[in-house]
């Protein structure tokens, strides 16, 4: 059925669900109060990395097998995909922790010193081993949705009006209203300056307190996140977690010591029980869902799912729940 479709959020999940489905010709129209993307949306504040197998060290296997299909689908739908890997670093009385993040991503490659200087120069002098992932991207989440938004406006997505036909509801942690099993788990971010160091991809550094990934945004400006805190709450960064960030950004390398700090941000995550996201049908209404710290890498293939389901009546091969008979 070619619709019409109102998709109510207007976050990752939501653009995402209106670009698959307007791609295939259906009629759309995205609600969400808050209007355009900024930062009352928990996606604003992601990191954009699309790392799969990193994830899959702690997350369940489909996770990583739907979040391959993601760098295609963004690079597809217009964002700037850069493809340079993720590289994985551990202080010297965290070696060992390489070795166990090794065995659960089997893709990682184990570079050497001098590997390590061909990657990222400036870190070759502090570490004598690391981990690459080479199949791994990023982008910016923010370039990324604005752009998607204007795409989707310039397509004849409606964004704003009234609710018709099939309802498709992505509001995230909002829609708690609704699906009573939905968490918030907090993440907090900043966002700093430091021209003395270059980076050109992703890091990760592991570490047993304050584990830490790092994402350059280009012109000596840089991401840096990793906390998750088990709470609902999306607005009160906390002294703690920020200094634990800059703890580890210059136990990464000491120049970040020296950072302008330029933001900091905070929201809450929307996770189910088992931090895999759902396409639930709870009457009339479809819900995705739960996308946890997974928003930029299972969007798409919960967007995919979704829309095979209502436009073929697929049923999605996982994730997916019908409780109309419940």
């Amino acid at each position: 059925m070619n619709g019409p479709y109102t998709i109510l959020g207007g976050g990752v999940c939501g653009l995402a669900m209106a670009a698959e489905l307007s791609s295939r010709g259906a009629k759309v129209t995205v609600i969400d109060p808050k209007g355009p993307p900024g930062d009352h949306a928990c996606s604003w504040w992601a990191g954009g990395m699309l790392a799969p197998d990193c994830e899959g060290v702690s997350a369940e296997p489909e996770i990583v097998r739907q979040g391959r299909k993601a760098a295609g689908w963004w690079a597809s739908h217009g964002a700037q995909v850069q493809h340079e890997g993720t590289l994985v670093v551990a202080l010297h009385r965290d070696q060992s922790d390489l070795t166990t993040f090794a065995r659960r991503a089997p893709s990682a490659a184990t570079l050497s010193k001098e590997q390590i200087a061909e990657q990222e120069p400036d870190l070759a002098d502090r570490y004598s081993k690391a981990l690459f992932l080479a199949d791994e991207g990023h982008l910016d989440p923010r370039a990324t949705l604005i752009a998607l938004h204007a795409t989707l406006a310039r397509r004849g997505v409606r964004f704003g009006g009234d609710i018709k036909g099939q309802v498709i509801d992505c509001r995230g942690l909002a829609a708690r209203d609704s699906l009573t099993d939905l968490r918030g788990v907090k993440g907090e971010m900043l966002v700093v300056r430091c021209p003395d160091v270059s980076l050109s991809r992703p890091v990760r550094l592991l570490h047993p307190r304050f584990p830490l990934y790092i994402v350059p945004r280009g012109d000596g400006v840089f991401m840096l996140g990793a906390t998750q805190i088990e709470s609902g709450e999306r607005t009160r960064a906390t002294l703690r977690s920020v200094m634990e960030l800059m703890n580890a950004a210059y136990a990464l390398h000491p120049a970040f010591g020296e950072a302008e700090l330029l933001e900091i941000g905070v929201d809450a995550r929307p996770a189910f029980p088992d931090n895999q996201p759902r396409i639930r049908r709870i009457g009339d209404v479809i819900y995705a869902n739960g996308l946890f710290r997974h928003g930029f890498l299972l969007a798409p293939a919960l967007a995919q799912m979704t829309a095979d389901l209502v436009l073929e009546g697929k049923i999605p091969e996982v994730w997916y729940e019908d409780h109309r008979e419940r």
